[in-house]
């Protein structure tokens, strides 16, 4: 059998599995997704002897200490896998919920009921744990789920895969209503993108480069986010200890992944006293700061910021600092250079904060937290299938309501078109 033959195959096994995802009881649902969080745990020894094969693949191949963090499956990955299946369980079921009913002039009751979308085909990198968070969050909505991931997590992906068919055999449900690509060559992409009449939507997470390629080539719909160029703002009226500790959280904590801070715009009337202050402690994490003028005539030891570091999504510890003459300048420049991804502003003042949330239109908005705090787990969607910066159908960390849709129904009493 050939790749696209094997892939047509499994597209069309999931396309058929989906009729029986879409009307699962929502209390068999809520027993596979508990089953399934608690096998990943008494599972562990299995799931990370699969990982530190990627893993020692990895380290051998040069890939960076950030990369490799994110394709760890530590124990706090695990158990954190696990609770975010546990919480996505105990959700209300999205199937089939009515949300809004009204009558018309002729006693006619239109409503929208919720309905799952389909067959969702998720193409990821790195990152294992996404394997299981797609899957949970697919079943709960109705859904079916091709899943693709990288090469340097297969054994993995394929390990995460097993438990969770193995969950489904054991509840007497179709197996196929997960599945995984078996191959992570490039071409298999192509073929799946290409079977808009047994996928319903694509969503695409990992770097620039993948994101872009499933763009510009599939056939399906696809939500997708091009990188995270993340702001913080420190304003004039910012409680300076609260902007250091943010600044170094957002960009210190876990430099790799998209919610991570990149630049760091601070108001002129505060820059003297809060950039040495962040400076110094950003430079003893190994950050290394290129700033605008103003901002190195604050500390020398800044290196000098281009143009195109504005625009830069680094993924690692440097970050670009610029100081600004107001939170209008502020918001020009996220407007500019942004991503749509997340910002953040630091202040004390009401009327700021205010204005922050109105006027930036990125898909998450902050007032005094860090652009870490942007993600579906932290904000009680139990995991995240994906951050979509685009507008249409879903903006923002997208969690089980963000994987259905809805359609019109009628309750008529006879009526006819006149």
């Amino acid at each position: 059998m050939s790749l696209q033959e094997e892939v047509v195959r499994i597209a069309t096994l999931t396309h058929e599995a989906a009729r029986d995802a879409a009307v699962l009881p929502m209390s068999l649902k809520e027993k596979i997704l508990m089953e399934m969080a608690r096998k990943l745990k008494d599972r562990r020894s299995f799931l990370q002897e699969e990982n530190r094969k990627d893993v020692d693949a990895g380290r051998a191949k040069g890939l960076s200490n950030a990369m490799l963090d994110r394709l760890t499956l530590s124990d706090k990955v695990i158990d954190q896998t696990a609770s975010g299946l546990e919480e996505i369980a105990s959700f209300p079921d999205p199937v089939g919920e009515i949300v809004r009913m009204w009558t018309r002039p002729n006693g006619m009751r239109v409503g929208r009921m919720r309905i799952p979308l389909g067959v969702i085909g998720i193409i990821y990198e790195s990152r294992p744990n996404v394997t299981a968070d797609a899957a949970a969050l697919c079943l709960k909505a109705g859904n079916a789920v091709i899943l693709r991931g990288g090469s340097e997590a297969a054994q993995s992906n394929a390990a995460i895969v097993s438990l969770l068919k193995e969950t489904l055999r054991e509840n007497a449900v179709n197996e196929n209503i997960i599945n995984l690509l078996p191959s992570t060559d490039r071409e298999a992409i192509l073929h799946m993108l290409k079977l808009e009449d047994l996928i319903d939507l694509v969503i695409p997470r990992g770097g620039e480069a993948l994101i872009r390629f499933v763009s510009e080539n599939s056939r399906i719909p696809v939500i997708k986010h091009y990188k995270g160029v993340c702001h913080l703002y420190v304003d004039a009226a910012a409680d300076i200890d609260m902007a250091v500790k943010l600044a170094f959280n957002a960009k210190v904590q876990r430099p790799g992944v998209c919610n991570a801070l990149e630049t760091l715009l601070v108001h002129q009337g505060v820059a003297k006293t809060f950039l040495p202050l962040a400076a110094e402690k950003l430079h003893g994490a190994g950050v290394e700061l290129r700033g605008c003028e103003r901002s190195r005539a604050v500390v020398s030891s800044m290196k000098p910021a281009s143009e195109d570091d504005w625009y830069a999504e680094y993924l690692d510890l440097i970050l670009a600092v610029r100081v600004v003459d107001s939170i209008d300048d502020a918001i020009s420049h996220i407007a500019k250079y942004g991503s749509l991804h997340t910002e953040s502003i630091v202040t004390r003042d009401y009327e700021a904060s205010q204005k922050f949330l109105k006027e930036v239109n990125s898909s998450t908005v902050i007032v005094n937290a860090s652009t870490r705090m942007s993600d579906g787990y932290v904000f009680g969607l139990g995991a995240e299938i994906g951050i979509s910066t685009s507008k249409i159908h879903s903006y923002g960390p997208m969690g089980v309501e963000d994987l259905t849709t809805t359609k019109f129904i009628v309750l008529g009493d006879g009526q006819i078109r006149e």
